[in-house]
């Protein structure tokens, strides 16, 4: 009779460490994919920021000066809900006998809410001149 319950301290020994190492593996597995969203909301915050850019310089070049600061609210599907600060800051200068433009864009693109565990922000900036030689 003293043999009785023998297997029932490896056995609940045993159930301890299988539920700690499936603790362990669950925890893991939820912070790689927290990781792996904040990737992909960081590059499509970039994308936004770029597509600001791409925005200021057209602005810039099509009407030869720049605009005021803008805020453009992104809708397109994957780029649906950032959104993107853009200022431009543009100087005249002398290039021969030609008067030329040099201008210095900034894109602010965000998502989410500051302070939260999703939100994203990545900031971009370009200089360009209007000179064609």
């Amino acid at each position: 009779m003293s043999g009785r319950g023998f297997a029932l301290v490896p056995a609940l020994f045993l159930l301890v460490v299988l539920g700690a190492l499936a603790l362990v593996a669950v925890r893991v597995g939820t912070g790689q994919q927290h990781a792996v969203t904040m990737d992909l909301l960081q590059s499509r915050a970039l994308a936004a920021a770029g597509a600001g850019i791409e925005w200021g310089a057209y602005s810039a070049l099509t009407n030869g000066s720049c605009a005021a600061s803008t805020t453009l609210n992104l809708t397109e599907a994957s780029l649906n809900g950032y959104s993107v600060v853009v200022t431009c800051v543009g100087t005249a200068f002398l290039n021969g006998a030609a008067t030329n433009n040099s201008y210095v864009i900034k894109a602010a693109a965000s998502f989410g809410t500051y302070g939260q565990p999703s939100y994203v922000h990545r900031v971009v900036s370009a200089t360009f001149t209007d000179a064609t030689s």
